[in-house]
């Protein structure tokens, strides 16, 4: 078993990203299946992944994990918050279960919920943020469950193949995490207590 993790949950881990981790990062950004519902519109070179790294180890403003598989520490995917604010108290989250095999599984989940705790419980943040492409129903639905609220709608805000789609942006608050963790009755906030 696996435990190497800076964020330990039943089944997955989530540990700082390192440089050994570049080629399956640049793996993961150049995946057609992915692109699609990231935006990224060209292919990440070495460099470009490199620099990517150095930002996240520069930055105050960011922090990326890799999440592994407890059990064997097969990295699955990566998930980070970036655009940290603690002055408003607010971030960004991103996920990718990068591993097409992986999803599915609840991983994400898991994921989720050990980067919410981080987010509200250690870092204190008050506002949870993120966006998705409209068309991405599967994504919609996880985050709605995991609590999140729909804001806003960036109207023709992202492009791909030949159209316009729209961007969905939404936030969990954090007096809206901790009513659901309270509901849980055992400690631990999760996407079954999130969800209403």
């Amino acid at each position: 078993m696996n435990t190497s993790g800076f964020l330990i949950g039943e089944r997955v881990c989530l540990r700082p990203l390192v440089r050994g981790d570049l080629d399956q990062i640049r793996h993961w950004t150049n995946d057609p299946q992915l692109r699609r519902l990231t935006g990224q519109v060209k292919p990440m070179t070495e460099t470009e992944c490199e620099e990517f790294y150095q930002r996240t180890q520069d930055q105050t403003s960011r922090v990326w994990f890799i999440i592994t598989l407890k059990a064997t520490g097969k990295a699955i995917g990566e998930a980070g918050l970036l655009r940290m604010f603690p002055p408003w108290r607010t971030t960004d989250l991103t996920m990718i279960i990068g591993e097409r095999e992986e999803r599915g599984k609840g991983y994400g989940t898991e994921a989720i919920n050990l980067l919410l705790e981080y987010a509200f419980g250690r870092l204190n943040f008050h506002r949870v943020a993120l966006g998705v492409v409209g068309f991405n129903e599967a994504a919609l639905r996880f985050y709605a469950k995991a609590g999140f609220t729909r804001e806003g709608v960036q109207r023709d805000g992202y492009y791909y193949d030949h159209t316009y789609h729209d961007f969905v942006m939404m936030s969990l608050l954090e007096e809206e995490y901790r009513a659901a963790k309270a509901r849980c009755g055992d400690g631990t906030a999760g996407v079954r207590c999130l969800s209403m």
